[in-house]
């Protein structure tokens, strides 16, 4: 017997059919669905300190569960001290069930640890269905040990779905439970 993460289970029962129910779709592959979570960090330091860039794709890799990896830059850039090649950031691409399994600690665990917390802004989304938002620590993850966090950094979290629009996009990720502002 194969383990299904919760979500994924919740998005098969519950959210199909309100999302059918909403905007009347006739077929059931018509209903938008998450396609992928991508979770980066930009560490513009790492160009002076190279260890800041193992310290970035290590904790990435607790946070996720899974292997991040350095990004590198494309181009030089003679003000900032960068050339061509140069490690910049660090980047996990999420699907399948790690992804359900960090959605559901993202919101669960993590976003209730932000402090004085009254839901996501609505306005991450880029007119196409998908949504980026940002958090500025990475110690609200359970993950993180606080003890060995050497910087308090944020990092940029972008849902990727197969929705057409932004409004079916908030519904789908609104049924899946994350905590938008009421505006």
């Amino acid at each position: 017997m194969a383990y299904t993460p919760r979500l994924k289970e919740e998005y098969k029962s519950r959210v199909t059919n309100a999302l059918t129910d909403e905007f009347g779709y006739n077929n059931v592959m018509q209903v938008p669905k998450l396609s992928c979570i991508v979770v980066s960090r930009g560490v513009g330091a790492a160009v002076a300190d190279k260890k800041l860039i193992d310290n970035s794709v290590e904790e990435l890799t607790n946070i996720t569960g899974q292997r991040a990896i350095a990004t590198i830059s494309k181009k030089d850039v003679a003000t900032f001290k960068l050339r061509k090649g140069m490690p910049i950031g660090a980047k996990v691409t999420l699907r399948g069930e790690r992804m359900y399994e960090f959605l559901d600690r993202l919101i669960t665990s993590a976003l209730p640890n932000v402090r004085d917390f009254n839901g996501i802004n609505a306005t991450g989304f880029d007119g196409r269905g998908n949504y980026s938002m940002g958090i500025t620590e990475q110690i609200i993850f359970p993950e993180i040990n606080i003890d060995k966090v050497k910087k308090i950094e944020g990092m940029n979290i972008t849902f990727v779905t197969s929705a057409a629009t932004d409004k079916e996009a908030k519904s789908l990720l609104t049924e899946l439970g994350l905590p938008f502002k009421k505006n």
